[in-house]
């Protein structure tokens, strides 16, 4: 299957392929592959959904490098000193960065609290709230998008910065991608067209009601955005020859630090990034609606894919493996 027909098999799919939106994908530092569909173009942007994430591991790097956070070691509270813990809660104080980066921070609720968060005036201390609980740190893997949030503050915290300007100055600028500016706090109908609607976006961020971003998920990016990010992963924090994170923290973020189950396909967890092989250097950013960034070390690939809303898709690894990458070779 050469481009051509890989597009065409995009664009007559009525399944998990359907929803893609734009593919691109460098390799040896070159564009490679860039193709859209249902009207995007290669500058637009979407709602990436837990790709967020990955981006976020990448904006905690630099922190740590710029000394901001002193260790992924360094507790949580330290970034928090004016908030009131809740009576009684003592494991709040023993979380630390590495647990929110490693998704074993524990919380105090079976299923994530969405609609108490996300209608909430302030999103960071409504998930604060959540933080701890009498099972003490069992590191035990709890995927916690909402968790996320905490990261963010912290680093804002740290930085005096907001995080969407911190992510600006210190990682979409020096990439030579366009800054983002914030959705601003929306209605339950806006939060639900931001999740829904098809048509691209702007160079956006999810906001809550304090200008604080959504941290798991809400980055509107393209998939050149996205292979632009993995070309920097791909080479070690390196891009266009200017150091941008430490080579020391890539090699930590993508350390895996969990052994996920069937659920997450029994992927490889890091710090919010996935290593889907056990015994091979490809390593990801997933998002729902296959929103990706792949990148494969042993064929110096990186590819972004978005995709609008369609559910139960998870990620697109294996279609990169067998279609994309195929794909290039045939041209």
């Amino acid at each position: 299957m050469d481009k051509e027909q890989l597009h065409t098999f995009i664009s007559d799919s009525h399944g998990n392929e359907s929803n893609i939106c734009q593919i691109y994908a460098i390799r040896d530092g070159e564009t490679v592959y860039d193709d859209c569909w249902h009207g995007f173009k290669t500058m637009d942007a979407m709602n990436v959904n837990s790709v967020t994430k990955g981006v976020m591991a990448l904006l905690a790097g630099i922190a740590l490098d710029k000394g901001y956070i002193r260790s992924v070691d360094q507790r949580v509270m330290d970034f928090y000193p004016d908030y009131t813990v809740k009576r009684g809660e003592k494991t709040i104080y023993d979380v630390t960065i590495k647990h929110l980066l490693k998704m074993t921070a524990p919380y105090k609720y079976k299923s994530e609290p969405w609609t108490k968060v996300c209608t909430s005036q302030d999103w960071t201390l409504a998930v604060l709230d959540l933080l701890g609980g009498r099972k003490g740190i069992t590191g035990e893997f709890k995927y916690a998008t909402l968790g996320i949030q905490i990261l963010a503050g912290a680093i804002t915290n740290a930085t005096g910065m907001k995080c969407i300007d911190f992510a600006n100055e210190y990682l979409f600028s020096p990439l030579g991608l366009p800054e983002r500016i914030p959705h601003g706090d929306g209605s339950k109908e806006d939060q639900f067209d931001f999740f829904m609607n098809k048509n691209p976006r702007k160079y956006e961020w999810y906001t809550d009601p304090q200008g604080s971003v959504t941290a798991g998920w809400g980055l509107c990016m393209s998939a050149k955005d996205m292979a632009t990010i993995g070309e920097l992963v791909l080479n070690n924090g390196i891009y266009d020859g200017k150091r941008i994170i430490s080579e020391e923290y890539i090699s930590e973020m993508l350390t895996p630090r969990q052994k996920l189950g069937e659920r997450m396909g029994y992927m490889n967890y890091g710090y919010l990034w996935y290593k889907p092989f056990d015994d091979r250097e490809v390593y990801a950013a997933i998002g729902d609606s296959g929103n990706i960034i792949y990148i494969n070390r042993e064929k110096d690939i990186s590819v972004g894919i978005t995709g609008t809303f369609k559910p139960r898709i998870f990620d697109r690894v294996e279609f990169i493996e067998t279609r994309v990458i195929p794909a290039l070779k045939a041209q």
